[in-house]
């Protein structure tokens, strides 16, 4: 078992694989595992830093400073300022993420065979055999009643009450103790990251991890992907290490996010119109409910209920979240002891989200440093969506038993009695009033039937180019309307399948 960290100035590292994995996540950790089943010796390259659980932070804060991307600091510029929320370090956004789990809907591969020339019956059917065989593998499980939590319970009584869809989330945890520290990293080891099962199989198979190394380029020969080259960054310093050359026999696979894979093929050189095109993700805005009994937010599975009623019309998703006093801190407005008075109100607080299955388009660019810029907008129609969304969280709440919300919009008083709804119903549509977030990323590096609609073709593979694939979130050329890592890793199983069929 080879890991390499981060290594301080001095001769360069330099290694050879048959092929090069960028980054470790749901894509990364997936092709990286399924090509070191089929016998090939992988180089998993992660610009963040190994995490052992015991060694996850124990606050928030630790968490966004050792395992979210650069302190969450990416923002979107647009209309409004909204946050991009990724993990760096191995194991990727899996070891931060609620560990959610949902089967691609065939009107997914649908539409992209309508609109983009590829997709369709047959990719269905090799993604949902891989699905299949990695709900075995993660342990994919609906979340145990007794591990639910009163938020979540609440959520589900609540829409089944209203004769609304609603649903107890599968997720991939084996064994979940009902922490509600997902998004900190599971310190007890339930959640099955992929820094827990399968990037830890590839270097059990004669694999290799770098970790703190942030690949700066892909080297080509002509136009063929042969490695790549960076430079060691300590992950707190940010100091600067020796430098490394990893060499592929094969081919170099990308599955570094929705904004670093199309910042690395520019800085790379790579030419395509569309890099960098079809960015999209879901945007969410949460509603507090203020209840007179105790919710305990930090008991229970940090996400245990959603609903799909209106994933298609209007276009939007609703799910419970369970979060850390110091994020509903940074949530709720008011300074001092304002905010300190509202905070007692914490064990009777839930929180409930809408995530927008949101139309607009945005770009990728490699900016400064070779950090990622992203140009985005929501559009007047996604807004209504947003708000519908909000306006229908409330009502969930207020059914449920809440005696107030609070939406967190500006114009809209803080909180919210139910005959006051229609202050929430009336919003602006404005992005800037909105406390909203990105999550879910898509495109960047969107597959197509040719190079007019896509920058990689229907495996993935890059347009013009020999032995580069990509094999992330980045690939898909819409919004899902669901939480995508399972697609992501159903469709890097199978970019694994086809290189190795490549190389065969």
């Amino acid at each position: 078992m080879t890991h390499i960290a981060f290594q301080k100035k001095g001769a360069p590292v330099e290694v050879e694989a048959d092929f090069i994995v960028v980054g470790s996540g749901a894509g990364g950790g997936a092709v990286a595992s399924g090509l070191a089943r089929g016998g090939a010796k992988v180089a998993v390259v992660e610009a963040g830093p190994w995490r052992d659980p015991e060694h996850y932070p124990s606050s928030m804060y630790g968490t966004m400073r050792d395992m979210f991307d650069d302190w969450t600091s990416l923002m979107t510029f647009g209309r409004a300022l909204w946050p991009v929320l990724q993990g760096r370090v191995v194991g990727g956004t899996t070891t931060i993420n609620s560990a959610i789990v949902v089967r691609t809907p065939a009107d997914i591969f649908q539409s992209w065979e309508k609109n983009y020339g590829f997709g369709g019956e047959a990719l269905a059917e090799k993604v949902w055999a891989h699905q299949d065989q990695l709900e075995k593998e993660l342990y994919v499980q609906e979340t145990a009643p007794d591990k639910m939590g009163r938020s979540n319970e609440l959520a589900l009584i609540t829409s089944q009450k209203r004769g609304v869809e609603g649903h107890v989330i599968r997720r991939n945890v084996k064994d979940c103790e009902g922490s509600g520290q997902c998004l900190q990293g599971c310190k007890k080891e339930r959640k099955q990251s992929t820094n827990l099962k399968m990037i830890p199989e590839v270097m059990e198979r004669g694999g290799m991890v770098l970790s703190c190394a942030p690949v700066h380029k892909i080297m080509l020969k002509g136009n063929r992907a042969v490695g790549v080259t960076g430079r060691f960054v300590h992950p707190q310093t940010k100091e600067k290490g020796a430098k490394f050359v990893v060499r592929a026999k094969h081919g170099v696979v990308v599955a570094a996010s929705c904004t670093h894979s199309p910042a690395l093929l520019q800085r790379s050189g790579i030419k395509g119109r569309m890099l960098g095109q079809l960015f999209r993700a879901h945007p969410g805005s949460a509603i507090l409910g203020l209840y007179d009994d105790d919710i305990n937010m930090p008991f229970g599975a940090t996400q245990g209920w959603s609903s799909l009623e209106y994933r298609n019309t209007p276009g939007f998703k609703l799910e419970t979240l369970n979060m850390p006093l110091e994020l509903i801190a940074g949530r709720i407005s008011g300074g001092g002891m304002r905010l300190m008075d509202r905070l007692k109100n914490y064990r009777r607080l839930a929180l409930w989200v809408v995530a927008c299955r949101a139309d607009s388009i945005g770009t990728v660019s490699n900016g400064p440093f070779g950090k990622p810029i992203v140009k985005y907008t929501m559009n007047q129609t996604d807004m209504a969506k947003l708000r519908d969304g909000a306006v229908e969280v409330a009502k969930h709440h207020f059914a449920a038993g809440a005696k107030a919300v609070m939406p967190g919009v500006l114009g809209v008083p803080y909180e919210l009695h139910e005959k006051d709804l229609h202050h929430l119903e009336n919003a602006s549509l404005d992005p800037r009033a909105w406390t909203s977030i990105l999550t879910h990323l898509f495109g960047g590096c969107p597959m197509g039937a040719n190079p007019d609609v896509g920058l990689c073709d229907e495996r993935g593979r890059v347009f013009g180019y020999e032995g580069l694939v990509v094999a992330d979130a980045s690939v898909m050329p819409t919004n899902l309307g669901v939480n995508p890592q399972h697609t992501i890793m159903g469709l890097a199983r199978q970019r694994a399948a086809e290189l190795l069929e490549d190389i065969s």
